[in-house]
């Protein structure tokens, strides 16, 4: 659990000091991402982003548990 704990620490210190350029790579604008626009109301569901953030998450994490 503490090696678990660290290694979610740090990759969110790496994100948190990378954000500048992460902030400009296009996540979210991914097709099958929905987007509902009506006049003063806009929901955004990122479908296609999420299934692709899960797949990463869970290759890195079989990865680690090897």
């Amino acid at each position: 659990m503490q090696k678990t704990l660290i290694i979610i620490g740090l990759t969110a210190i790496t994100i948190g000091l990378l954000w500048p350029w992460l902030a400009n790579i296009p996540w979210g604008r991914l097709p099958g991402d929905l987007l509902i626009e009506r006049e003063h109301f806009r929901l955004y569901i990122p479908v296609t982003t999420m299934i692709l953030i899960s797949g990463l998450l869970t290759l890195i994490f079989w990865l680690f548990h090897r």
